[in-house]
């Protein structure tokens, strides 16, 4: 690790051509919702940009293609780009769980191939599936076997938002409690991420993660000056030690958020934890 890091963003979104293709209709509906159009950025100039700020940044991949038709990219792009960025990039590999025995030998292959940090970003909305359903459990337990945290969307889902229906996806699928705190329960030795405060679960997702010492909240895709003010309070005191900084970026970049963070006066010690002694604990840097 180097001398000189401040922080670990937790939950960045690769935007290489692959990556946005793989996104099919929603890269123009996120584009959209969230007022950015979606452009090609190589990992080569994202790597920089994390470097002059003297931060790492986690890259997570995600694969809905049961479900939408539309295959995740390679999880190879994320491997070569840690092993080409190893100061900056932590490679997640994504999965669709649905697709079984499969997704076990993915993440073992990526595993044993690149050496990927952890699984993720799953996005149960979008995947239509609950951690907690016991057809997934075999997917867990390899996570587990393997040390890999594994990172879930949690709550208000940006995928489908703004459109008719919501592109079909259900919130319903991405509340905590109860399907990441089962998951958390019934694998004490797994590592959970749950991805973003949870709005409008986000007392719910504070709550698991004040009762279980594995279960972790990271702070992405939701600016700091619109937190609710129980995850600053909570993530300012009795659960700082299993809080993360992290963007969602593209959807925030990380300027911004450290800006508005700064301004809700954390504690020095909370401050730090977040943003950089808890990633480095979880991932063992």
């Amino acid at each position: 690790m180097r001398d000189d890091l401040v922080a670990i963003d937790v939950h960045t979104h690769p935007q290489t051509e692959e990556f946005l293709a793989a996104m099919g209709a929603r890269r123009a509906q996120m584009g959209s919702h969230f007022g950015k159009e979606r452009r090609p950025v190589s990992f080569a100039a994202q790597a920089d940009a994390y470097r002059d700020r003297r931060m790492m940044a986690v890259i997570v991949n995600s694969d809905d293609e049961t479900q939408s038709g539309v295959r995740g990219a390679p999880n190879d792009l994320l491997g070569r780009a840690q092993a080409d960025h190893p100061d900056v990039f932590i490679a997640f590999c994504g999965i669709d769980p649905w697709k079984g025995k499969a997704a076990i030998e993915e993440i073992r292959r990526c595993a044993e191939t690149y050496g990927v940090r952890g699984v993720g970003e799953l996005n149960p909305a979008r995947q239509r599936f609950h951690p907690n359903d016991r057809r997934f459990y075999p997917i867990w337990e390899t996570c587990a076997e393997l040390g890999l945290p594994v990172m879930f969307h949690g709550g208000f889902p940006g995928g489908g938002a703004g459109t008719p229906g919501g592109m079909g996806y259900k919130l319903e699928y991405a509340r905590p409690v109860p399907y990441l705190d089962d998951v958390a329960a019934d694998f004490p030795e797994l590592k959970v991420i749950s991805a973003h405060p949870a709005w409008p679960w986000h007392l719910d997702n504070l709550a698991a993660c004040w009762h279980k010492s594995n279960y972790f909240i990271d702070l992405s895709g939701w600016a700091p000056k619109y937190w609710p003010a129980e995850v600053a309070r909570y993530a300012n005191s009795i659960v700082t030690d299993r809080v993360l900084f992290g963007t969602d970026w593209p959807v925030l970049d990380a300027e911004r958020w450290m800006k508005e963070f700064d301004a809700l006066e954390f504690k020095e010690a909370s401050r730090r934890k977040i943003l950089l002694d808890n990633a480095r604990g979880l991932f063992g840097i």
